[in-house]
């Protein structure tokens, strides 16, 4: 199984969940690498008009556009992470809408070949706000959540995929985040679904889970780090 599959996915898994789907391209590698459709209705008059759609750290697939025809029309395509460029330029190019990334993203902005929007407090006129879940050098990374539906969009901070995951654990924090986790930015909040960069959305009692990845981050860290080594060891 490799860790992550390269070009345009022959393959896709397709997860729906109210407001939006999630699809997993390259199924079988080990990154579980996950992009998102939030559908959002739109600031039209005609009441009959197809919401708009945001495509979210999106990974090309060869039935992608098939996949997506379906919530409504691509009002954009959004960058949350700044190491998430993944397919973002070519699949907006691709359907004629710009690319929109926070405002703390300078160098992406400036590495993206297609038209881009900057976004600050809330993107566009989705009713998601943005979260600054961390802004180093190394590592800049926002996330949205919406009040309305309680859908929170987490790119990299938290993930569903087994190297995320110690213990009995549903969704875990990063890795590199266990001894700090980010409960300063994502803590507090009362999801009805958390969809996330790698690995399957968390619909099953979404609060619970976030509470409990990020109260025992650091207590678990040892068994995480214990079972990623034995993991990667060659036998």
């Amino acid at each position: 199984m490799p860790m992550k599959g390269s070009g345009v996915a022959d393959d896709s898994e397709t997860i729906r969940w109210e407001g939006g789907l999630t699809w997993i391209a390259h199924p079988d590698e080990t990154m579980q690498r996950a992009s998102h459709a939030l559908v959002v209705d739109g600031p039209h008059e005609d009441e009959d008009d197809e919401p708009d759609v945001w495509l979210v750290d999106p990974v090309d697939t060869v039935d992608l556009d098939e996949t997506i025809a379906d919530p409504g029309r691509i009002a954009g395509v959004v960058i949350l992470l700044d190491r998430h460029k993944r397919d973002s330029a070519a699949v907006a190019r691709r359907h004629d809408v710009p690319v929109y990334v926070h405002a703390t993203m300078d160098d992406v902005a400036a590495e993206i070949d297609a038209d881009v929007e900057r976004f600050d407090a809330e993107l566009a006129d989705t009713g998601y706000r943005s979260i600054r879940v961390l802004d180093r050098g190394f590592w800049t990374e926002v996330a949205l959540f919406s009040p309305a539906d309680g859908t929170l969009v987490v790119p990299e901070a938290l993930g569903a995929v087994d190297y995320f995951l110690a213990g009995d654990e549903r969704l875990g924090v990063h890795p590199m985040l266990r001894l700090l986790p980010p409960r300063g930015s994502l803590g507090g909040l009362s999801p009805e679904r958390i969809v996330v960069g790698h690995g399957a959305p968390v619909v099953d009692d979404p609060k619970r889970a976030l509470d409990d990845a990020l109260a025992g981050a650091r207590r678990r860290s040892p068994r995480l780090y214990v079972g990623t080594l034995r993991d990667f060891l060659p036998v």
